[in-house]
């Protein structure tokens, strides 16, 4: 027998999603919510569509528990995925090809197509063995993540669909880790995207010219750079922080100029800012302000986007929904690393209307290659993966009534 022959469903199940190019600028989001209709079909369990946005479907696939007026537990995936340079992969990145050591390579395999499949097999099995549990669990299926949300979780926390499910807790994304971990994600960093502008006196290119934009642009670049050295230097000499721990500031843009010999009248530079939690976001703003003040005259910054998201999930025992998470993978002989997430998931506007929520992919003994050339998944991780969703979801659906639900 072939191995094509020996492949477990799942496996193929996995690979059939990748293959539907849900891949931005235009993602085919009705082929993956046709994909999903089926398997809502294929488990015996309802499905709902909300069009939050012209063109911008939320599919809801519910397992309604025995005691539905108990909160309920929720597991998110984005369908989309982020674009691909072709030219860098070993393999189409849309043909979810798998070679001989198992490797699954695609667009989607870490980012994150396997954990929607993880869920949806897992409840599959769950349900073939005749459980049933008190909580109800509402699978989510959202678009346009890796654009920022704005026509995805944005617009549906804040929706009548949304507060119909009755979230108690929330199971998002996390990151691949190369070691035997795996890595838990309790908190966010923000991100905070920042154009400042800096206007100067223009002439012709063959002079001295003073208060030149140019001299404005390169004060601000140091201030920017010379934080970012800083906090650079701090992250690699302690052992204690990780990625989340830090701000990081990166220079994305620059702008301004019309000709070779025109001094211009303006130039622009554009920071892609991610701040923790644990910072003064108000103190650093102020900061911001000085630099732009520092570099000279009519120096300003715009924001883009500015988020302001401080909310932790709680991760000690005392803490029910964590108790029973952390419980589970110690029945497993999972070994944890907590940490703030580096860059952004659609848990933080979960998180900002007060639900808890962790930032979870099983995958360990994996190098994170999130928006990466060649990403793939090991088809015995995703196995695993499945294995352990199949635990992790009854100890978060049989979590005793809370004080607030009694």
């Amino acid at each position: 027998m072939g191995g094509q022959q020996e492949e477990p469903s799942s496996v193929r199940l996995f690979r059939e999603y990748l293959r539907i190019r849900t891949v931005h600028p235009q993602p085919d989001y009705d082929g993956a919510i046709e994909f999903l209709e089926k398997l809502s079909v294929e488990l015996d369990l309802p499905c709902k569509k909300v069009e939050i946005h012209p063109g911008r479907t939320i599919v809801i696939v519910s397992w309604e528990g025995t005691d539905p007026k108990l909160k309920s537990i929720l597991l998110n995936s984005h369908m989309d995925v982020v674009p691909v340079f072709e030219e860098h992969w070993k393999h189409d990145p849309f043909a979810a090809v798998k070679d001989e050591e198992g490797n699954i390579y695609g667009r989607g395999t870490q980012d994150m197509k396997c954990v929607a499949i993880q869920y949806i097999e897992a409840i599959r099995r769950l349900k073939s063995e005749g459980k049933r549990f008190p909580r109800t669990i509402h699978l989510l299926f959202v678009p346009d993540e890796e654009i920022g949300s704005q026509n995805g979780m944005v617009k549906f926390v804040e929706s009548e669909e949304f507060r119909a499910l009755n979230v108690g807790f929330g199971l998002d994304e996390g990151l691949a880790n190369p070691s035997d971990a795996f890595t838990v994600f309790y908190g966010e960093r923000s991100v905070w995207w920042v154009t400042v502008r800096c206007p100067g006196s223009p002439g012709h290119g063959s002079r001295f010219i003073e208060n030149t934009a140019a001299e404005k642009l390169r004060r601000v670049l140091n201030s920017f750079l010379d934080f970012r050295e800083k906090e650079k230097k701090r992250l690699n000499l302690s052992e204690c922080l990780t990625l989340g721990d830090v701000t990081t500031i990166n220079l994305t843009y620059l702008q301004g100029g019309v000709a070779f010999n025109v001094v211009p009248k303006e130039l622009m530079a554009s920071f892609d800012i991610r701040i923790p939690p644990t910072v003064d976001f108000k103190a650093f703003e102020e900061q911001i302000r000085m630099w732009c003040q520092d570099a000279g005259d009519g120096v300003l910054y715009e924001f883009h986007q500015k988020g302001m998201y401080l909310e932790l999930t709680a991760i000690e025992k005392s803490d029910p929904w964590w108790d029973a998470f952390s419980s589970a993978c110690q029945q497993m002989d999972m070994t944890l690393q907590c940490e703030i997430f580096p860059a952004a998931t659609d848990s933080r506007f979960i998180r900002a209307k007060g639900y808890p929520a962790i930032g979870f992919s099983p995958m360990n003994r994996t190098p994170i290659l999130l928006h990466d050339h060649n990403e793939f998944l090991n088809q015995r991780i995703f196995l695993t993966g499945i294995d352990i969703y199949t635990r992790l979801i009854p100890s978060l659906a049989t979590v005793p009534p809370l004080e607030s639900e009694a």
